[in-house]
């Protein structure tokens, strides 16, 4: 029998809506949703083989736990009490400061992943927590935490009423968007120039979003910042800069057009390799346009100054008036994130509360940098015990972190290690335990996460598109069973982790003033809850407390569980609001437009000045058909453009003497890798790229397409010695390598 359902794709940040075809419970095909009320039935290639990946035979069907020295299938009994006996003895002889947990991208693309990873952090007590932000987006929570006091606060560009888009080191036509929620960004960027309005990027690649920009600027990698520092020292210096509105809410702007004196488009122009007087003319283009917005993204973060970049990318919307403005950079407001509060001063934003054992490094947004990983697991000190066991949860560092050789043996070492893994991957392969969520046809689906950095508000949620398998687990029940295994609760009720979560949450609600539940009983509240499950009432919850939600009857026609099951493409909730003060949570109630440590790193910025490389730099890219490590094994989504080359312009190649397709060694401070040369004239002079998330050639693994077309570890390249110093983000773009023809 033939049916069809429907499915929020999962796959990147786009979160389009799809219809799925539906065989029995097998998965036969899928298209775009034409009624979804976000997406209105735009699908890319990843989403189109939505039913190849989920039913991927590679996918684990059953846990493993290692006996004798190797993984073998086992009960669900058997997996947790493994857990348990493996991780209880070590947090109780050492402590908990001695079990690491490492957290992946994919974590955001789940019900489970946003629901219990904080409460697993919360009930084990350790801060030597890990996540692909560090090598990703950290230096942008970063500088929203120093700008505007909340390290999630980040405001998107307002992609359907903008007039002039700046975008920098991003490239959403393959990426589909990233911080930036938007279903069909080509789309829309489409939509941008035929009412007239103007596309820049900066990049050193000519991508396909650079095809279709109005001026294209070839920068030198790792130079964002100086350019962006330029542009703004315009905007400055020719009384440009109009703050309109917002001047009442911005401090600072007299100590920023000092501290920015230096970076002159004269003085940034030599070491940028651009004109000095094509950055003037940015700079004056964005300022006289209606309005316009600044977004940045991956190639502007995974630098020597992320952070610094991520501010002035701020610093510009702010300076032409365009935060929190129609057609500018707004903050979006989710359906599911707590109701705004009142606006006042806040609690502000703090960075190096604590710090990593072996090299010091300070945390951010309670996180240590991931490339410090293989250092925690095999150095010892005196500052304390190694870390001894870990927990990834959807997570591949050792393809994902730099120095994937060092840390696959570190791996090696631990006294025990879990994996939440659908796969047997480089990582998962050391576990001692791995416990494998089922396909995501058998999961709900909602973007607690992604929702928050949306280009229009909007919520959807969509139930198992079939039932779980004979022998399958939910990826909730798995994350409850876990928390309690390592907590010391083995054995209880795995619902009692909702229950607990939904209580506390209430708790706080009833004694928060301005809650619309505000001195009444939790019990009667969590009485009234809906749902087929702990994670629906828990997203109940989230929902009716929310900035729509009904707040139990204190606001009739609210947002509820049960409504938006009412509407199964989703509810629109309208375009983008300005919203400030409110979203501001420093302690001065205000954008500080020049925090303390920024204006501490200033400085080191001012020495790039000088800085010129002398070889060839590395950038990487990303491919429409895959999404980091994910998808490399699944037929329909590898080969075509999506392969592992490394990209390197005709002028380089004749200098160094390498045709299309030779075979090139490539040498970092890390290691070094082999892979065919493509030879392009969409990348500048000077840099050469390869691909992230390639290298499926280790052994142990059971990724049979993968394997068979493993490519290389870009990250290998890297030693993980250089950091963002204020984000701890790794630096993986402008990075100097050398090159070899394998003879």
């Amino acid at each position: 029998m033939t049916r069809t359902a429907l499915r929020i794709c999962p796959l990147c940040e786009a979160t389009c809506g799809l219809t799925l075809t539906i065989e029995g419970v097998r998965v036969t095909g899928a298209r775009g949703d034409g009624d979804d009320v976000f997406s209105r039935g735009f699908l890319c290639p990843k989403g189109a083989s939505f039913g190849a990946l989920d039913a991927d035979p590679d996918r684990l069907r059953a846990p493993l736990v290692r006996r004798g020295g190797r993984l073998r299938e086992a009960s669900w009994e058997e997996a947790f009490a493994a857990v348990a006996d493996g991780i209880r003895p070590l947090v109780e002889r050492y402590g908990p400061q001695t079990v690491g947990v490492v957290l992946g991208n994919p974590n955001v693309h789940t019900v489970a992943g946003a629901l219990y990873p904080p409460l697993l952090l919360g009930a084990l007590g350790t801060r030597a927590v890990f996540t692909a932000s560090t090598v990703d987006q950290m230096p942008k929570h970063v500088s929203s935490g120093l700008l505007f006091g909340d390290a999630n606060a980040i405001p998107v560009p307002d992609l359907d009423r903008t007039d002039h888009l700046l975008v920098i080191g991003a490239n959403p036509l393959e990426s589909n968007g990233s911080l930036c929620t938007a279903p069909d960004f080509p789309g829309r960027l489409k939509a941008l120039k035929a009412r007239g309005g103007t596309l820049t990027v900066v990049d050193p690649r000519r991508t396909r979003t650079a095809r279709l920009a109005d001026r294209h600027l070839a920068i030198r990698p790792g130079t964002d910042a100086l350019l962006l520092a330029a542009v703004a020292h315009v905007l400055l210096a020719e009384d440009l800069a109009d703050l309109g509105p917002l001047a009442a809410h911005v401090q600072g702007l007299g100590e920023l057009r000092a501290e920015l004196a230096e970076f002159t488009p004269e003085a940034v122009a030599a070491a940028c390799d651009l004109d000095a007087a094509l950055i003037r003319t940015v700079a004056r283009e964005l300022a006289a346009a209606p309005t316009a917005a600044v977004y940045a993204r991956i190639g502007s973060c995974t630098v020597a100054h992320g952070t610094l970049a991520s501010w002035l990318v701020d610093v510009l919307n702010v300076l032409t008036g365009n935060l929190d403005r129609p057609g500018g950079a707004l903050f979006p407001l989710a359906a599911a994130a707590p109701a705004p509060r009142p606006a006042g001063p806040g609690h502000g934003f703090a960075l190096g509360r604590w710090r990593s054992r072996v090299s010091g490094h300070p945390e951010a947004k309670g996180e240590l940098p991931l490339a410090a990983l293989a250092e925690e697991i095999d150095t010892a000190t005196a500052e304390g015990e190694p870390l001894r066991a870990l927990i990834t949860v959807a997570a591949n560092p050792v393809l994902s972190a730099p120095d994937g050789d060092r840390l696959d043996k570190a791996l090696e070492s631990l006294d025990f290690m879990v994996s939440v893994d659908p796969y047997l991957g480089e990582t998962a392969r050391h576990a001692h335990v791995v416990l494998p969520p089922p396909p995501p046809a058998q999961s709900p689906h909602h973007d607690f996460a992604l929702n928050t950095l949306a280009v229009r508000n909007q919520v959807r949620y969509t139930r198992p598109a079939v039932p779980l398998e004979p022998g399958r687990m939910a990826e909730s029940e798995i994350m409850a069973r876990l928390i309690l295994a390592v907590t010391g609760g083995h054995g209880t009720d795995p619902a009692a982790v909702d229950a607990a979560a939904i209580r506390q949450t209430l708790d706080r609600a009833v004694r928060t003033p301005h809650s619309p539940v505000h001195g009444r009983d939790p019990e009667d509240l969590a009485a009234l809850l809906t749902g087929a499950d702990g994670p629906e009432r828990r997203l109940d919850l989230m929902l009716r407390l929310g900035p729509y939600g009904d707040g139990f009857g204190a606001r009739p026609g609210g947002l509820t569980l049960d409504r938006l099951l009412a509407h199964p493409h989703g509810i629109d909730l309208g375009p983008l609001r300005p919203r400030l003060p409110q979203p501001l949570k420093t302690r001065s109630g205000t954008v500080e437009l020049l925090p303390g440590p920024i204006a501490a790193d200033l400085p080191r910025l001012r020495r790039a000045l000088a800085d010129r490389p002398a070889g060839l730099v590395l950038v990487g890219r990303r491919h429409l058909r895959s999404n980091n490590s994910w998808m490399h094994n699944v037929p329909a989504l590898t080969g075509g453009s999506n392969r592992c080359t490394l990209h390197i312009n005709p002028e380089d190649a004749t200098r160094l003497g390498l045709r299309d397709g030779a075979a090139v060694r490539v040498k970092g401070a890390g290691g070094e890798v082999t892979v065919p040369a493509e030879v392009t004239g969409d990348i500048r002079p000077g840099v050469v790229s390869l691909p992230h998330g390639w290298g499926h050639d280790r052994p142990g693994t059971r990724l049979g397409h993968a394997a068979g077309d493993p490519g290389a570890n870009v990250n290998q390249l890297l030693d993980g010695r250089l950091l963002d110093p204020l984000s701890g983000n790794a630096v993986l773009n402008g990075v100097p390598v050398a090159l070899t023809l394998v003879r």
